[in-house]
C-alpha cells in the first residue's frame, strides 16, 4: 500500500468507548493527543485516566521502586527501563500500563508515545514501519516526510530519542516476533511499558520488571462493581454482588459490563438480573474482549485451534499436558506445539499442580472457556468433541488401570485392560509410590471422567473407571465424590446389562455409604448384590469369587454397626468359597476380618490366633497394605492383653506403611492408638506429639479432599 493512502484510526468517540478499548488491551496510536508542534514540544499520547480503578497497588509499587533505583543511576545506564505487563485479554493490562506511564512521567518528562501493534497487523506481523512513521511525526511536531524504508525510519527514531527521556507504551506486543526491540528508544533515561499476553522472550535489552496480572480477587471485584454501578442499592445485597463477581471471574472488562448492566436494570430482582447477565456473557461474550479473543483464535494454527475447542469440552478443568496429547489425538510433538501456541496467546495457563509441585496443569479462564465453546459451536467438525472426549476418557482409564495394578497388585477386577492409545504415550510411573500418587493427584479428573462417560453413553468406561478409584478410596475415605461416582458406575453397569459389574459396583458403593453412616442404603445395595451373586454363581471361579466378595461386604457392613455375631456367618461362608477356588488373598482377607470379629466378641485369644495367621499370610504374599493393617489389628488386641511392647512395634510398622502410602486416615488412626499407648504408660509429652501430628493430618487431609 502506498504511504499516501494509509489511514490511521486514531479517534475514539465518547468516554465510554475509551474505557472499553482500554479494558480490552486494544488501543490505537492517538496522534491527536500529541498535537503536532514545533521541535521541543512533548507528545502525550495518553487517553483520559479511567474513572474506576481497583487494586494493582503491589504492581505499581514494584515499578516505582524499580524506577527510583534505575533513574538514580544504580542500574545499567546503557538501556531504558523496561516494564512488561502480561495477562489475559480483559484483565486490565492496558489500563494499568497507562497508569504506570503517568507515574513514570515524573522521571521521564519529555512525553509519552503509545502504539498498539495490533493496529494494522497482517498475518500475525505488525507494521513496525508505519508505527515508526507515526512516532517520528509525533516527536518532530511536523507532518513532513520521513524515511521510506524500515531501516531509515529506525535510524531517524534512534536519533530523535537519543537525548529525550520518554515513556513509550507498546500495546499488544507478541512474544516471539522481535517487534518491540525495533521500537526501543535510544535514551538510557527513558522507560518502556510493554503490554501483551506474554512477556517477550527474545527482547534485547531484557525486561527489568515483569508484572503478570491475575484476575481480581472477589473482594476487589465487588468493590469495582459497586463503583461502576454507582448506586448504593446493590450494596444491600452482598450475595448478589458476590455472584456477579464470580460470574465475571475477576476480569475488569467483564465487571464493567456487569456494572453498567446493573445500572441499566436496577429495578430487576436479583434472580432476573443474574440470569440476564449470564446469558449475555456466556452467549455473546464481553464486548471489549470478544474481538481480541476472536483475532487471537484465528492467528492460531489448525492443531492449536482444534485443541482450544477441545479443551472447552474436556471432562474436567485442569488436565495434565499428557492428557492434552490424548485429547488432541495428533501425536506428542503436534500437541506440544499447539499447547505452546495457546500459552503464548494467553488462552491457556500452565499452573502448578496443587497435589504435586513437580507437575503442572492446564487451566482455562471461565470466560475464555465460554469463548472456546462459542468457537466450537461455529467451527468444530461433526463428532470432534465426542471423539476427543472418548480419547481422553480411555487414556485416563488406561493410566488408572496401570497405576492400580502397579500399586495394588493382582486383585479382583472385572474390566478389560485398555490397550495403548495411538499417538498418546503412557505415564511413566517409575514405581509403586508414584503410581498411588498419580491416582491421588488425578482423582478429580477421574471422577469427572466417570460422570462424562456415563452422560456420553460410554457405560463400560464409566464403571471401569470406578475400579481404580476404589484403590484410592481405601486410603482416602470420606469423599462425597466416591458415592456419586460409584452410583454412576452401578447405573452404567445396569444400563449395559453387565450383571457381574453391577454386583461389583453395588459392593463398592456400599462402603462409602456406610462410612457416611448411611447404613440402610448400604444394606439395600449389599442385599441386592448378594442375591444377584447367588443366582450367578456356578462352577466358574470368577463367579464364586464375586459371590465371596459380596458376602464379605455384607459382613463388613454388619461389623461396622457392631453386629459381630451377624457378621461372622457371612465371613465364614466367604472364606469357604475362597478356599474352594484356592484364592490366597481372599483367605488372608477373610481370616483378618474374622480376627476383628473375634475381638469384637471379646474372644481375644482367638483374635490373636486369627490375626497372627493373617499377618503371616500378608507378609508371605508381600501385600504391604494388608501387612500393615493386620499388624495394627494384632497390636490392638495384644495391648488389650497387656503386651504393650509387642503392640508398640506393630503400631510403628503400621505407621511407616501408612506414611509410604500417604494414607491420611490410616496415619491418624495409628497415631491416635500410639497416643493412647503412651498415655497408658504415663508419657503425656509423647502422647501429645502423636495427637498434634494427627490433628495436622486431619486438617491437611480435609483440605485435600475438598
Amino acid at each position: 500500500m502506498a504511504e499516501e493512502t494509509r489511514t490511521t484510526r486514531n479517534s475514539v468517540a465518547g468516554e465510554a468507548q475509551v474505557e472499553n478499548l482500554m479494558q480490552a488491551g486494544h488501543m490505537t496510536v492517538h496522534l491527536h493527543g500529541a498535537q503536532p508542534a514545533a521541535q521541543g514540544r512533548t507528545p502525550c499520547q495518553l487517553p483520559l485516566e479511567i474513572q474506576h480503578f481497583e487494586n494493582r497497588e503491589d504492581e505499581q509499587a514494584r515499578v516505582h521502586r524499580a524506577g527510583e533505583d534505575w533513574f538514580a543511576g544504580d542500574s545499567d545506564p546503557a538501556r531504558p527501563l523496561i516494564v512488561s505487563i502480561s495477562g489475559l485479554a480483559g484483565v486490565g493490562k492496558t489500563t494499568l500500563g497507562f497508569r504506570i506511564a503517568r507515574r513514570l512521567l515524573e522521571s521521564c518528562p519529555d512525553g509519552v508515545l503509545h502504539a498498539d501493534l495490533d493496529e494494522g497487523r497482517r498475518d500475525g506481523t505488525a507494521d513496525v514501519a508505519d508505527v515508526l512513521r507515526q512516532m517520528l511525526r509525533a516527536l518532530n511536531g511536523s507532518e513532513g516526510e520521513v524515511g521510506h524504508s524500515l531501516a531509515e525510519r529506525r535510524r531517524e527514531y534512534l536519533d530523535a530519542t537519543r537525548h529525550r527521556r520518554l515513556v513509550v507504551v507498546l500495546d499488544n506486543v507478541r512474544r516471539f516476533e522481535g517487534e518491540a526491540e525495533l521500537l526501543m528508544p535510544a535514551s538510557a533515561g527513558s522507560a518502556v511499558v510493554l503490554v501483551g499476553r506474554r512477556t517477550p522472550a527474545d527482547l534485547d535489552p531484557g525486561v527489568a520488571v515483569e508484572l503478570p496480572l491475575r484476575p481480581l480477587t472477589e473482594e476487589h471485584a465487588v468493590r469495582l462493581l459497586l463503583r461502576i454501578a454507582g448506586d448504593p442499592a446493590p450494596a444491600a445485597d452482598p450475595e448478589a454482588l458476590a455472584e456477579l463477581a464470580r460470574l465475571c471471574a475477576g476480569l475488569p472488562a467483564a465487571l464493567r459490563v456487569a456494572g453498567r448492566w446493573v445500572r441499566r436494570n436496577r429495578r430487576r430482582d436479583r434472580a432476573r438480573l443474574l440470569a440476564g447477565l449470564t446469558v449475555e456473557l456466556r452467549q455473546n461474550g464481553v464486548p471489549e474482549t470478544e474481538p481480541v479473543w476472536n483475532a487471537t483464535y484465528h492467528d492460531l494454527g489448525d492443531p492449536a485451534r482444534t485443541l482450544y475447542r477441545l479443551l472447552a469440552v474436556e471432562p474436567a478443568p485442569g488436565i495434565s499436558p499428557q492428557a492434552a496429547v490424548a485429547l488432541l489425538g495428533a501425536g506428542e510433538d503436534t500437541a506440544e506445539e499447539a499447547l505452546a501456541e495457546l500459552e503464548d496467546a494467553g488462552l491457556v495457563d500452565i499452573v502448578p499442580d496443587l497435589d504435586d509441585d513437580r507437575a503442572v496443569r492446564l487451566r482455562m479462564h471461565d470466560l475464555v472457556r465460554a469463548h472456546a465453546l462459542r468457537r466450537a459451536a461455529t467451527d468444530a467438525a461433526d463428532g470432534e468433541a465426542a471423539d476427543g472426549r472418548r480419547r481422553t476418557i480411555r487414556w485416563h482409564l488406561r493410566q488408572a488401570q496401570r497405576a492400580d495394578e502397579l500399586w495394588a497388585g493382582k486383585r479382583m477386577t472385572l474390566a478389560a485392560p485398555v490397550a495403548a492409545l495411538p499417538d498418546a504415550p503412557d505415564v511413566d510411573f517409575g514405581g509403586k509410590p508414584e503410581a498411588l500418587h498419580w491416582l491421588h493427584s488425578e482423582r478429580r479428573v477421574l471422577h469427572s471422567c466417570v460422570r462424562v462417560a456415563y452422560d456420553a453413553g460410554l457405560d463400560a468406561e464409566s464403571w471401569a473407571l470406578c475400579e481404580p478409584l476404589w484403590t484410592h478410596q481405601l486410603d482416602h475415605p470420606g469423599s462425597a465424590d466416591d458415592i456419586d461416582s460409584f452410583r454412576l458406575g452401578r447405573d452404567a453397569a445396569l444400563r449395559a446389562g453387565d450383571l457381574p459389574a453391577v454386583i461389583r459396583m453395588r459392593c463398592q458403593l456400599a462402603r462409602p455409604l456406610w462410612e457416611s453412616e448411611r447404613f440402610t442404603e448400604a444394606g439395600t445395595e449389599l442385599d441386592a448384590a448378594v442375591s444377584a451373586a447367588a443366582l450367578l454363581v456356578g462352577r466358574e471361579d470368577e463367579h464364586r469369587k464375586l459371590y465371596a466378595s459380596a458376602l464379605e461386604f455384607r459382613g463388613r457392613l454388619r461389623a461396622e454397626q457392631g453386629q459381630w455375631s451377624a457378621a461372622v456367618p457371612d465371613y465364614r461362608h466367604s472364606l469357604r468359597l475362597h478356599q474352594q477356588i484356592e484364592n490366597p488373598y481372599g483367605e488372608l482377607l477373610l481370616t483378618y476380618l474374622l480376627g476383628q470379629a473375634s475381638e469384637g466378641l471379646d474372644e481375644l485369644d482367638r483374635a490373636v490366633e486369627e490375626l497372627r495367621h493373617a499377618h503371616a499370610m500378608a507378609r508371605e504374599l508381600r501385600r504391604e497394605r494388608m501387612t500393615a493393617r493386620t499388624g495394627f489389628a494384632l497390636g490392638r488386641v495384644l495391648l488389650r492383653l497387656g503386651r504393650a511392647e509387642e503392640a508398640r512395634e506393630l503400631y510403628e510398622a503400621a505407621l511407616g506403611a501408612a506414611r509410604e502410602r500417604r494414607s491420611t486416615s490410616e496415619q491418624v488412626r495409628v497415631l491416635e492408638a500410639l497416643a493412647a499407648l503412651h498415655r497408658r504408660e504415663g508419657d503425656e509429652a509423647a502422647a501429645e506429639r502423636c495427637l498434634a501430628t494427627a490433628r495436622a493430618l486431619k486438617s491437611a487431609g480435609g483440605a485435600q479432599n475438598a
